[in-house]
Order: structure tokens, then C-alpha cells, then sequence
């Protein structure tokens, strides 16, 4: 094959590729389109879109101002990091629950 019938038959690969690219790009696109519409439909149908979460109680409490608690979740509060700095244990601001 001479070197124009090479490049012919080259730029007709790259077209019938590209045309066939494009024909599964646009196959995919819907599919994603449908599954969209049925993720928000659930989404609509749904409240609030969030889990519900069970309430958290508090497992400890500052003993100086009984308003402030803990649940031992997050970042640990100023008083009880200062409390624990100061050499009490973690355990005595444990809130003893009564069953």
C-alpha cells in the first residue's frame, strides 16, 4: 500500500472510532440520566435525606457547674481537659447512670 492509501484508511479508522465513541458516549449519558432520576426520586421521597441518629446521653459531668456535660464524642471540653491536666482521672466526672 502506498502512503495515501495508508492515510486514507487511517483517517477512515479515526472517523468510524470517533462515531462509535460517541454513540456509547451518548448510550451511557441517558443511562446515567435514568439512574440520576431514580436516586432523586428516593431523595424526594425521603424527609430529610439524613439518617435519623439515636439521641446521645452524656457520660460525664463538670462537677463545678453541673450544666456542662459531656459524651465523650468530639473534642474534649476545656474544663474537663483542665481538670485532667490538673491530675483528676477521667473517671471522676463519669456519670453513674441508675438502672
Amino acid at each position: 500500500m502506498s502512503t495515501d492509501e495508508l492515510w486514507a484508511l487511517h483517517e477512515e479508522i479515526a472517523s468510524r472510532l470517533a462515531a462509535t465513541l460517541l454513540a456509547e458516549k451518548r448510550l451511557l449519558e441517558n443511562r446515567l440520566k435514568q439512574l440520576k432520576g431514580g436516586l432523586e426520586a428516593e431523595r424526594e421521597s425521603s424527609s430529610t435525606g439524613r439518617r435519623p441518629y439515636p439521641t446521645v446521653v452524656p457520660k460525664f459531668r463538670n462537677p463545678d457547674r453541673p450544666s456542662e456535660t459531656w459524651a465523650g464524642r468530639g473534642k474534649t471540653p476545656r474544663w474537663l481537659a483542665a481538670k485532667l491536666k490538673s491530675g483528676r482521672r477521667i473517671d471522676d466526672f463519669r456519670i453513674r447512670h441508675v438502672a
